[in-house]
């Protein structure tokens, strides 16, 4: 007899209801008594319940067995490991999904040069529904994201009382970054784990961005960009405001709380399905009502 059941099917959590990740470090994730429990290392076991957490998220000095590895894999409960203060994104464990029409969607709609820009402009109106995006590319979309990132972070900094001198930061000489710039690079690590848990269950393709193209994990930037704003940004500076010295825990706990408080979760399949919506798998003609379409695109 199994030591862990798998669950039924149906008595899973859909991504949009379960809790947001629990991040864990220092310890052991083990399989016993037909449930998954953490060691920590300070000996308290705790039980966790991979059913509905959305996922799990390893820091430094953590170990987990074989069978804990399954276990949260059949309850659609991925792993994501991440380094010291959440300012690297190492690894993913990938999901078993139950249907592939999602990743058909995603691919057939990136090899569709029309429809790579539909979705690219998609994703700007998302974040900003009052601009214009009349003929624009993507590479143009850039230089308007740059410029409103920058005018954002420039008001965050007066709201919270932040001194703000710029985005600057060299992950080889992290020691060398300004508090507020650590506590972004924190704050955005955290969340792209998150949406990479989201994003796997579903069955998007991390490898194929729109508007990123670089890094390993360009879609997870792509779909992460969307919230930025009104969570891991906000959360950083609002870290720094409190304390000036914070190592990432506080970070990460006004992130969860902002998580929480704008229902990202329960958004985040809803508006990334919306961005194909028309597309599928055949790219070319997106419906006219699209509540997000371009008008060039009509």
């Amino acid at each position: 007899m199994p030591i862990f059941e798998r669950p039924p099917l149906e008595t899973l959590a859909p991504a949009k209801d379960r809790w947001t990740p629990i991040y864990l470090e220092y310890g052991r994730i083990e399989v016993d008594d037909s449930s998954i429990k953490w060691i920590g290392s300070d000996g308290m076991i705790t039980r966790l319940p991979v059913a509905t957490v959305s996922a799990l998220i390893l820091g430094p000095g953590t170990t987990v067995t074989h069978a804990a590895v399954k276990a949260a894999a059949q309850c659609n409960c991925p792993l994501l490991w991440l380094g010291e203060d959440g300012l690297r994104f190492y690894a993913f464990g990938i999901t078993p999904n139950h249907d592939n029409s999602m990743a058909r969607i995603h691919a057939s709609a990136w090899a569709d040069r029309k429809a790579r820009n539909v979705i690219a402009r998609r994703m700007f109106l998302q974040r900003f529904p009052q601009a214009s995006v009349h003929g624009i590319n993507i590479k143009q979309l850039r230089g308007m994201e740059g410029k409103r990132v920058k005018e954002t972070y420039a008001a965050l900094g007066r709201q919270f009382g932040v001194t703000w001198k710029g985005r600057d930061y060299n992950a080889n000489h992290w020691n060398l970054a300004d508090g507020i710039n650590r506590a972004l690079s924190a704050s955005n690590a955290s969340l792209y784990a998150l949406t990479a848990a989201v994003c796997c269950s579903m069955g998007f393709i991390p490898q194929l961005g729109f508007v990123h193209v670089a890094g390993t994990l360009p879609f997870i930037y792509d779909a992460a960009d969307l919230y930025k704003h009104e969570t891991s940004w906000p959360a950083a500076f609002g870290a720094m405001s409190l304390d000036p010295r914070d190592d990432g825990t506080l970070v990460r706990k006004i992130l969860k709380r902002r998580i929480e408080q704008t229902r990202m979760l329960r958004r985040m399949p809803n508006d990334l399905k919306q961005l194909f919506d028309g597309l599928g798998e055949n790219p070319g003609d997106a419906p006219e009502n699209h509540p997000l379409q371009p008008r060039s695109e009509a």
